[in-house]
């Protein structure tokens, strides 16, 4: 008899494939019963918290469950836990809604959030400070005026971008929109989950829909986030390059033929990781217009399939384009798609529209822009921003669309509008469009604290500062008209999209700050840091050189991130401002090893180690080397960096000298999770420290000469040596060594303070570890 075995079944020898790695969030997907987890039970309860899981499980349904960091302190004084709310997110395809929608939201916020409204980066609307008691009347009322919060986070879709600008001079922004609505509701999860939590189990999309099966996620989603977009080529107000899927129209006479399909672009790294970076999306086909649901939901398959479920940080799927190269993403790609791919269109992205301002429709209505500083709606004193939008739409009807800038447009106004717009706005104290600076209109600020639990550092409450000098400072210059994007976020993951803008300042520690600049307002090319830890009184001071050399020395047509990225970093850097060590006067003697436990004294973050005969004056403290650098450079044996806010300081990198005064080692510490110092949580102990050969930038390491991985175990403060990996100069593994204490045993068993009696070294990992 012939063999039916195929060409793809395995030998019968063949061994098993090893098992899959995967995250803990994978797992609580695949139990979760399509996302409904333990929340229907929690929801009634007396807590104001969920569960970690069903903290996680919320993210799905458009909910974060978060604290009120402004009242961390004084809770923590009174012996007072933590103060739960929630925010909760609308997704709104292409920022399209109703004045009467909009009026519910609004009605919303004043009843159950905090008195504010947010319009997002990605065309959405956030309430804050919703109490889990409100959650449910919050969910079920902005679905009760045909709005919906599912998708707009977690694992999934999240909400479709597209141009706002209502133009019905062609078809191009209407078939833009459409697109929108239809990927949007296409990429939607099934679950019936939502509506049973949120809505008593009474559907309001889809009656026919089978919430038990998800057709195109599965059990468990996808890896992460997927955000998707659609730009013309002539306004990339959508940042089509910070997309995991761009769409960008290829327009002839009038009409959208087609696609350039971007894959792979996403802003969000962490601070020290060298294997996160943010990434623009990579051109990978051409699709006609009428396969473009069909391509995006290729890529989305792709993505579920091939996306990395066991590293979270290195889930998105721009390390998929990364890692493989465009051209074995094109090759996988064409197997989901069923073809083989047409190649790109020779189109670039040109220009950036604000929308701002008063503009006809080309169908005999207009459309005003309204200019939102970093989308927070809010009455504040004699700035009346929600009382006066709340007037106007209640009056007009309009249209309205959120733009990407955070922004928002009141559409479909007949030509006598303007002055009562106008009118309105001066007398609810706000600025019009062409009364506020250029360099504010291109701010974007994420939310950053109080809310976000994320947040290194301020963000929405400290950008308006930081504008209002650079606008001083532009005028001085005469450069108050240029396009000057700043983009500014608490930490690194970046949702302003702060690494593609002329100036971006994205939160390191408290009121520090890494200054990135070189990029440019279309969104097309990566900025690159120019100082780190700078801080929060610093920012403008230290861009205060370049912008006066950018006036000087600019070429016609230039702009300021044009002329970063021709100067270079090198020549940049030399133009700053030096910083001025401050001798310290507290704090304990500084031991050599840099490994000291995090309770020092040292608010600057910056300490040097050197020998007790170099500091032996008691009027020079234990840090007086640093006023005179020059004179002591050759006695320095090491030299700490730390993060934290006073008292919670820990170390974050540092440099072991030779006796020649050049730097022999770098070392770079992670604790908790692997996290660097600066996203670790307070009291999480020491987990790694990693070494390199000479002084290497502690912020770039993907470059470095690795010499070994020493790891810790034991709490915060009492942590101890349990074993260590050296490397290769090639970056392979050379050995293991593991470390035995009083007693021939590990770390984990030795109390604390043991000394390390027995080393053994292995070629290759041993399996007790």
């Amino acid at each position: 008899m012939a063999s039916t075995q195929t060409q793809e079944s395995p030998p019968a020898t063949a061994a098993a494939p090893a098992p899959v790695q995967r995250s803990a969030a994978e797992g609580l997907k695949e139990s979760s019963q399509q996302l409904r987890g333990t929340i229907g039970q929690e929801l009634p309860n007396d807590s104001d918290h969920f569960s970690d899981q069903g903290k996680q499980l919320l993210k799905f349904h458009g909910t974060y469950q978060q604290e009120d960091r402004d009242a961390r302190k004084n809770r923590r004084k009174e012996g007072i836990g933590k103060h739960h709310m929630f925010m909760v997110r609308c997704k709104i395809p292409g920022g399209r809604l109703t004045a009467k929608q909009y009026l519910a939201i609004d009605e919303l916020a004043g009843a159950y959030a905090n008195g504010t409204i947010r319009f997002t980066t990605r065309q959405g609307i956030q309430l804050h400070g919703v109490l889990k008691r409100d959650l449910k009347e919050t969910i079920a009322g902005i679905n009760h005026c045909l709005l919906t919060t599912l998708g707009a986070c977690g694992d999934v879709e999240r909400n479709v971008m597209a141009c706002p600008a209502p133009h019905h001079h062609d078809g191009v922004h209407a078939q833009l929109q459409e697109t929108a609505t239809i990927l949007a509701a296409h990429l939607a999860p099934r679950t019936r989950a939502y509506h049973e939590i949120w809505l008593n189990g009474k559907p309001v999309t889809d009656p026919a829909a089978d919430g038990d099966i998800e057709p195109l996620y599965g059990k468990t989603y996808l890896p992460r986030k997927f955000k998707t977009g659609l730009a013309l080529p002539d306004d990339n107000c959508i940042d089509i390059y910070a997309q995991d899927l761009g769409l960008l129209a290829i327009v002839e006479n009038g009409t959208v033929i087609g696609y350039n399909v971007l894959v792979g672009g996403g802003m969000g790294m962490t601070h020290g990781n060298h294997n996160t970076f943010p990434h623009l999306a990579k051109p990978i086909c051409y699709v006609p217009a009428g396969a473009v649901i069909g391509a995006a939901e290729a890529v989305v398959r792709l993505f579920r399939d091939h996306g990395n479920r066991a590293d979270r940080k290195r889930a998105r799927i721009k390390y998929l384009v990364h890692d493989w190269g465009v051209e074995k993403f094109r090759e996988v790609l064409a197997g989901y798609i069923g073809g083989a791919l047409q190649e790109p269109r020779p189109v670039v992205v040109s220009e950036v529209e604000s929308h701002l301002g008063w503009h006809p429709q080309g169908n005999g209505k207009w459309y005003y822009g309204i200019s939102i500083e970093n989308g927070r709606v809010k009455d504040e004193g004699s700035f009346r921003l929600r009382s006066a939008l709340r007037s106007l739409i209640e009056r007009l009807q309009p249209g309205l669309r959120l733009t990407p800038m955070q922004d928002i447009l009141l559409c479909d106004l007949p030509s006598s509008a303007k002055v009562e717009i106008e009118r309105t706005l001066a007398e609810f104290g706000i600025l019009r469009p062409d009364q506020i600076s250029t360099v504010q209109k291109l701010s974007l600020a994420c939310p950053a604290i109080p809310t976000c639990g994320l947040a290194l550092s301020e963000s929405e409450r400290a950008l308006p500062g930081i504008i209002d000098q650079l606008e001083v400072e532009l005028k001085r210059l005469g450069l108050e008209d240029e396009k000057l994007s700043v983009r500014m976020t608490g930490c690194p993951n970046g949702c302003a999209r702060p690494y593609q803008s002329d100036i971006g300042l994205v939160g390191r520690s408290g009121d520090k700050y890494t200054i990135y600049v070189g990029g440019h307002v279309l969104g097309h090319r990566l900025n690159f840091v120019l100082r780190d830890l700078v801080p929060l009184s610093e920012l403008v001071p230290t861009l205060k050189p370049l912008l006066q050399q950018f006036q000087k020395e600019r070429q016609p047509g230039e702009s300021f991130g044009d002329y970063c990225q021709r100067q270079g970093a090198e020549r940049l850097q030399s133009l700053l401002p030096k910083i001025e060590a401050k001798p310290k006067t507290e704090g304990k003697t500084l031991k050599t090893d840099p490994l000291i436990a995090a309770n020092g004294k040292n608010g600057d973050r910056h300490a040097v180690a050197v020998p007790a005969e170099a500091n032996s004056s008691d009027s020079e403290g234990p840090l007086g080397p640093l006023a005179e650098p020059a004179k002591n450079e050759a006695l320095k044996r090491s030299e700490r960096f730390l993060v934290g806010p006073p008292g919670e300081e820990r170390t974050d990198y540092a440099y072991c000298y030779s006796n020649d005064g050049s730097v022999r080692e770098t070392a770079v510490y992670f604790y908790g999770d692997d996290s660097r110092a600066a996203a670790a949580q307070t009291g999480q102990p020491l987990h790694r420290k990693a070494v390199y050969q000479g002084r290497v930038d502690p912020f770039r390491l993907h470059n470095a000469r690795k010499l070994s991985d020493i790891h810790y175990v034991g709490s915060a403060g009492n942590e101890q040596q349990d074993f260590q990996i050296d490397y290769h100069t090639d970056g392979r593994m050379a050995q293991a060594v593991i470390f035995y204490y009083d007693g021939e045993v590990r770390a984990s068993e030795a109390p604390s303070g043991s000394a390390v009696r027995h080393a053994i070294a292995y070629e290759g990992l041993p399996d007790n570890l």
